[in-house]
């Protein structure tokens, strides 16, 4: 971060606006919002500021700059049209150590003012450290679509209820569900719907239910979300998996999940890494399996998190019947497949009407496909059904696929593909580090060997890599990686 984000108590401090324009007069409306004390100097006041002055009483000072009016000011803005006073203003007020604004002049600036949507005591702030202000408006207008105003007075009435929750449920994990149910449920939905007075008594119910029970923390079950992270691209998460972060305890992710998605999980998760590479796993599937059940039953909320979609090569299944098995409660958030994200991002279809009419999804490392009942075994490709991937009109994707490249193709063309036939190597797939290579069954390997591309990989094999050069420029152009994606 180019800047930290913090808010400042203001009320009742004093302030000092410096210059009496428009843009002065935005500055000084916002901070007296705070309930700061309002002081502005300026040789010339405009008819916007002087009606500011007038409405809210400021104290104000037909005069030029001088060093004194930093005398027991908390904070400081500069809006004048005059580079050497602002530029004096930040000097003097670096070496008071007093917070300091200069408009429009981020590099003499300690803090600057972000795009606000004000719902009080709710506020969010949006800052693109003095880049793009308008980007600032660009993103505030949107948040202002999805938050409506009541949602002040929910906190309103939340803060009215805070240390009395307290003193009834003792518990910080037991207390966040707590509120988490209240903002997602009836009495949530009745403040924003206006009704406040109901929304008020719904909440002294709930409060004196909770206090009549008896309440056995150490045997309440928690429960497990299993989360598909999507190939790559943050963006890619769905809204519930964002909303189920927020939520977790304990987040359990794999090495493929984007490191961006951390940024989702709630900042006091406890974070472990569960990640596997071929022939290493860090923590076996049987033994994760049984992690998840501990953290459930110590009635924590657990989101196990996994790259591409938990149902599509990812072990998902395996885990929940584990959880079935122990009755753990557990929900399945679907996740956009590696396959469908690579070909996406890639300018690749992977089915179209005049080339490919099915796709199939295969593996090079999976329990039913290894030769010799070893699940890690390298030779585990050569077990499959190689007959039912030579249809020159279908499309077949493999997963995992670097490392057993040159058998697979070798196979395909073994079993009655021409070794002409088109075939891509996507790495690192929906992300700014994406290479592609494309080729034939008979050169890709040696081009892939040559690029170096690096796991995690997909292979797509069949003609619809043929209208990559055309749909390259509107796929990259889409998903933001046109200068990056080889």
């Amino acid at each position: 971060m180019d800047y930290l984000p913090i808010f400042m108590q203001m009320h009742g401090r004093n302030a000092l606006i410096i210059g009496g324009g428009v843009i002065a007069s935005r500055k000084a409306a916002l901070v007296q919002k705070s309930g700061a004390n309002i002081h502005v100097v300026s040789p010339e006041l405009s008819p916007a500021m002087q009606k500011l002055i007038a409405k809210n009483g400021f104290k104000y000072s037909i005069a030029n700059y001088d060093s004194e009016f930093l005398d027991n000011k908390h904070l400081v803005i500069a809006a004048t049209d005059n580079d050497e006073v602002n530029q004096q203003v930040f000097q003097d007020t670096n070496q008071r150590g007093i917070p300091c604004n200069v408009a429009d002049k981020t590099e003499l600036c300690s803090f600057i003012l972000p795009a606000i949507v004000d719902r009080d005591p709710v506020v969010i702030a949006i800052s693109t450290g003095g880049r793009s202000p308008v980007l600032a408006r660009y993103i505030k207008a949107r948040i202002e679509t999805f938050i409506p105003t009541a949602f002040g007075k929910l906190a309103d009435l939340l803060g009215r209820f805070r240390e009395r929750v307290k003193t009834v449920v003792g518990n910080d994990r037991e207390r966040r569900r707590f509120w988490e149910d209240v903002i997602d449920g009836a009495i949530g939905e009745t403040v924003l719907s206006g009704n406040h007075k109901v929304a008020q008594q719904l909440l002294e119910n709930e409060v004196d239910r909770y206090k009549d029970k008896v309440t056995d923390l150490s045997s309440r079950i928690g429960e497990v979300y299993l989360i598909g992270a999507g190939p790559g691209d943050p963006d890619l998460l769905t809204f519930r998996a964002q909303r189920l972060l927020q939520k977790a305890d304990v987040v359990l992710y794999d090495r493929l999940v984007p490191s961006g998605i951390f940024e989702l999980c709630r900042r006091e998760a406890e974070m472990v890494y569960v990640g596997k590479r071929r022939d290493q796993h860090t923590i076996p599937q049987e033994e994760l399996s049984k992690l998840l059940v501990r953290y459930a039953r110590a009635g924590k909320s657990v989101a196990r998190l996994k790259g591409g979609d938990p149902f599509v090569f990812g072990r998902g299944g395996e885990e929940i019947q584990e959880l079935a098995k122990e009755g753990i409660p557990f929900q399945v958030v679907p996740g956009i497949s590696a396959a469908n994200g690579c070909a996406a991002y890639s300018g690749i279809p992977l089915t179209h009407r005049e080339y490919a009419s099915g796709v199939s999804f295969y593996t090079a490392h999976r329990k039913a496909f290894a030769s010799d009942g070893n699940t890690d075994s390298n030779e585990s490709i050569l077990t499959l059904n190689w007959s039912k991937m030579i249809d020159e009109h279908h499309t077949s994707v493999f997963f995992m696929g670097l490392g057993t490249l040159k058998d697979i193709c070798s196979n395909l063309i073994k079993h009655g593909l021409p070794d002409s036939f088109p075939a891509a190597m996507v790495a690192h797939g929906t992300t700014q580090a994406q290479k592609i290579e494309v080729g034939s069954l008979a050169t890709l390997p040696t081009q892939v060997e040559q690029a170096g591309l690096t796991s995690p990989a997909l292979l797509i094999v069949g003609k619809v890599v043929l209208l990559r050069e055309e749909l390259n420029w509107y796929a990259s152009e889409y998903s933001g990686l046109k200068d990056g994606s080889e």
